[in-house]
């Protein structure tokens, strides 16, 4: 079981790395207090896919803060991962927390920092939105709605 959820999270980054070359119009902008969310999406799944994989860009104009968790009814959990290599190896793993730096930004985005909706409750459609809550340590909660793109469809830049 373990084995079959590790490939299947890997043919879901796998197939995010190759859909950041195409690219679809999916800005949403929420700001609250210091936190700024940009470009946040998500992408289709197939009957039966249980993960999927969150980006966005957080910008913060205030102090450095931390964010810490995230969750959305569309998911059974939603984990902070980060993909680096080791070696010559792509490797996923659960982080504890991502740094936003005072007056700085950190992208989420496929082979690096992401959110992963694990145990999904039903196929997430193109053109769909899903809501999800991000925890900051200082910023509180932020809702984002998160638009599904196409699979193979990646967020544009402007």
């Amino acid at each position: 079981m373990k084995k079959k959820l590790l490939a299947t999270m890997c043919a879901v980054v796998g197939m995010s790395l190759v859909g950041a070359a195409w690219a679809q119009n999916v800005s949403k902008t929420v700001t609250t207090n210091a936190i700024k969310i940009e470009d946040a999406y998500t992408r289709a799944t197939v009957p039966g896919q249980q993960v999927a994989g969150g980006f966005m860009k957080i910008e913060n104009k205030g102090a450095a803060d931390q964010l810490i968790s995230a969750s959305s009814p569309v998911a059974g959990e939603v984990q902070i991962h980060e993909m680096a290599m080791e070696g010559n190896v792509m490797k996923m793993r659960q982080v504890k927390d991502i740094a936003v730096p005072a007056g700085g930004a950190v992208e989420l985005k496929p082979g690096g920092l992401h959110l992963m909706f694990l145990n999904i409750k039903a196929p997430l459609a193109a053109g769909e939105t899903i809501p999800v809550k991000l925890r900051f340590a200082k910023a509180g909660d932020v809702e984002v709605k998160m638009p599904v793109n196409a699979m193979g469809a990646g967020a544009m830049k402007h």
